[in-house]
């Protein structure tokens, strides 16, 4: 990775350890369109590493606010959707795959706008499970399936319990992709190299967060996410 392309990678990542460690979510939905633009090697392996470290570092400052139970239904769907996830990945090619990971962006902007209430009842948890595991393990990008159904929960509450589900289901991912021959050493390292400039954005995010309301940044988020979508749809038609 030269040096120009770990500084713009580098920035992309901490902007979205700083939206994630306000929300509760949001690293991947910033981070995967962009990286893939400067190198679609970064994505999903090199977003997955810094996903984790994101979430185990979110889980160890909130972890009294986790709501166990939710993430035990979530993660009995994420299971079957890793498998489908890496199907994802063995079968497309990267012109498909770019599509796929710009059209998911979309739909998770999308649901992210509708203003429905949906409720963390264990139906709706193993089916949003279920398609995290699918988007997540395929595109780094699993956690608003399951945010929604936490936006009327407290900040604290919202946070920790979706970095307890990233860090198991991120663990899970990875060792999918791996058992499947779909993760190499580089993809892990050029995950590693980005993560000082994930836990600066983390650690910015620390003595804001009880500043910030999701309502406040949520907006220009979905703004970013669904333009850089629709470019990395674009880009990959054209390839």
């Amino acid at each position: 990775m030269s040096w120009g392309l770990l500084a713009a990678a580098g920035v992309v990542v901490a902007f979205g350890g700083l939206l994630q460690g306000l929300i509760g979510f949001g690293l991947a939905l910033i981070a995967v369109p962009l990286l893939a633009l400067l190198d679609p090697a970064l994505v999903p392996v090199p977003v997955l590493v810094v996903a984790s470290a994101h979430a185990m570092m979110s889980l160890v400052r909130e972890f009294g606010h986790v709501d166990w139970r939710g993430v035990g239904w979530a993660m009995l769907g994420r299971l079957p959707g890793t498998v489908i996830g890496i199907w994802i990945v063995d079968s497309l090619d990267q012109k498909s795959f770019g599509v796929v990971v710009g059209a998911a962006v979309l739909v998770c902007v999308l649901l992210s706008v509708i203003s429905w209430r949906p409720q963390p009842t264990p139906p709706s948890l193993v089916t949003a499970g279920v398609a995290s595991g699918s988007f997540g393990t395929a595109t780094s990008i699993g956690g608003p399936m399951v945010a929604l159904l936490y936006q009327n929960q407290a900040g604290p509450e919202v946070r920790a319990t979706l970095a307890a589900f990233f860090t198991l289901g991120s663990v899970v991912s990875i060792i999918g992709l791996t058992a499947t021959g779909n993760v190499t050493g580089h993809q892990l390292w050029s995950g590693v190299v980005l993560i000082p400039f994930l836990v600066a954005g983390f650690l910015l995010s620390g003595p804001l967060r009880k500043r910030f309301d999701a309502g406040g940044i949520r907006t220009p988020t979905l703004i970013v996410a669904g333009a850089s979508a629709v470019v990395l749809i674009v880009r990959s038609a054209l390839l």
